[in-house]
């Protein structure tokens, strides 16, 4: 994956950075939250691991302005924080849209644990933005066409590939129409008979 550090700390960065290289991972560091933001903004990346306390641009705004992005692809956003966090400030910081928090000073296997939840979430989040921006859909029948150019039902679609299960009524709308184009017959009303 392609992550970028925001670390002021220039040996935390230094550590940090070849811990993820080994694991093969794609780093672009920075020593601001300034600079991440300008790094970010020209080209984003899908996961981000910045300290919390840093001088001009904290982590925290750091992740609102992430999150303030448009068009952007969702980007899964670990907090570096001290061991003695309250969990006040952890709410904040959850409400400010950080994914996840390590404790300095990092621990290898948990970093790389957490990167490994960090890309099942970003493939979901892929997943779901395929499924809301591209379903090839009829536009008389409205069935959709799955990979294999087999057409079905948007139910039947969407159970297939997320396993959501749905439950069928019928909208005011469809009711009126449907209900105003049944005659009488198709109702099993016998007219009365016309005098002669």
């Amino acid at each position: 994956m392609k992550i970028l550090i925001a670390e002021d700390d220039p040996v935390s960065l230094t550590i940090l950075k070849a811990a993820l290289q080994s694991e093969g991972h794609d780093v672009v560091t920075s020593a601001s939250g300034a600079e991440a933001w300008e790094i970010f903004d020209r080209e984003p990346s899908r996961v981000i691991v910045s300290d919390w306390m840093m001088p001009d641009v904290d982590g925290l705004e750091l992740c609102r302005r992430v999150r303030q992005r448009t068009k952007t692809e969702y980007t899964y956003f670990i907090l570096l924080t001290a061991n003695n966090t309250t969990r006040e400030n952890l709410r904040t910081a959850m409400y400010a849209g950080i994914d996840d928090f390590l404790s300095k000073p990092l621990d290898r296997e948990t970093i790389f644990m957490r990167l490994r939840v960090a890309s099942r979430i970003l493939d979901f989040t892929t997943q779901i933005r395929v499924l809301k921006e591209l379903i090839p859909i009829c536009m008389y029948c409205k069935k959709v066409r799955d990979d294999s150019d087999y057409w079905q039902q948007v139910d039947t679609y969407i159970h297939t590939c997320t396993g959501s299960n749905f439950s069928h009524g019928i909208c005011p709308e469809c009711l009126d129409q449907h209900l105003s184009a049944l005659t009488e017959l198709d109702l099993g009303i016998v007219p009365p008979a016309t005098p002669p």
